[in-house]
């Protein structure tokens, strides 16, 4: 167990950094001036400055280095929370990432739990009705809720709950009934897809001679599930989760947008209109590591789950 774990950080650890690199050479290959850009922020000119004072600004910010000198710099100074300076802002990137975050960090897991649920929920209701055409109808609402775009989800639920029934507020960030409709908003692809995933898993699994013989022994329908094979059926969803909860993640981008929420998302939107580079970078190294640290959770929760992860044999060859 020490070994996978101990391999699992590890991966975890090369994913955070091939994440920054790949971010760094993108950011480089850009066909913009990071001088002009300064500039440009503060309102000046590069065609107003000498070729001294263009030198100068460069070294002042470490753009006369070679690009590995600069790479291991920013690296090294990423490892310390320093992204830089926004831009934009001319504050420190570091502390309007982290001013934004907790909006995003919250809304992100009210998304993932309410997805989890109508997930789950749909997926134990279609294995558990027993009318075909109400079994087929509630196995194909997941198609629908992964094929709808999600800024079209959000324009909808706005339509409808703020503005014609006025339950709930449109945009904006106060209170908790701020969360409600950009949480559902988030929750609907992923749990769709989840579902997807559950209904096939459940099918297999309820035909398993372990469930026959449960049955045989004189346990209800709903016990079987519960008790026998909702913990198998789990498996493959759970392999896929990591990948649904990054999404739901990323997804903020454009559901903060849609509801003009102050959170790490639409700050992401901003800075890329602004190229605010310090910025964007930080908000990819952040991102990259929810996203990470999400999926090293899940892989050290299967092993609990199904133990042969961390103990199947080994083939050997002589």
């Amino acid at each position: 167990m020490t070994r996978y774990v101990v391999g699992r950080v590890a991966q975890a650890l090369l994913v955070l950094w091939a994440a920054y690199t790949v971010t760094f050479v993108v950011l480089y290959l850009l066909p913009s001036d990071p001088v002009a850009l300064l500039l440009s922020a503060n309102n000046v000119q590069l065609d107003s400055l000498s070729p001294a004072q263009i030198a100068a600004v460069r070294a002042q910010y470490g753009f006369d280095q070679p690009v590995l000198v600069q790479y291991v710099h920013l690296l090294t100074r990423a490892l310390h929370g320093d992204f830089g300076t926004s831009i934009a802002s001319h504050l420190p990137a570091g502390e309007l990432i982290l001013s934004r975050l907790p909006q995003t960090l919250l809304l992100s897991g009210l998304a993932v739990l309410l997805a989890l649920v109508l997930g789950t929920g749909t997926a134990f209701l279609a294995a558990y009705v027993q009318w075909p055409p109400a079994r087929l109808l509630i196995s194909r609402v997941p198609s629908l809720g992964v094929s709808l775009p999600t800024f079209w989800v959000g324009l909808l639920l706005i339509q409808v709950f703020a503005f014609n029934l006025r339950w709930v507020p449109a945009t904006g960030s106060e209170g908790w009934r701020s969360y409600v409709l950009p949480a559902v908003t988030m929750a609907i692809p992923t749990s769709a897809s989840l579902a997807q995933v559950l209904i096939r898993s459940f099918r297999d699994t309820l035909s398993e001679p372990y469930i026959i013989t449960a049955r045989a022994k004189g346990l209800s329908r709903l016990e079987v599930q519960l008790r026998h094979a909702l913990r198998n059926a789990a498996l493959p969803a759970l392999t896929i989760l990591g990948l649904l909860v990054g999404a739901t993640v990323t997804g903020a981008i454009t559901v903060e947008t849609v509801f003009s929420r102050a959170g790490l998302g639409r700050l992401a939107a901003e800075s890329v209109l602004a190229q605010d580079v310090p910025v964007v970078q930080g908000i990819v190294v952040v991102a990259a590591a929810a996203f990470v640290a999400v999926n090293l959770v899940v892989d050290l929760l299967y092993p609990l789950i199904d133990p042969r992860v961390v103990h199947a044999p080994r083939v050997t060859t002589s």
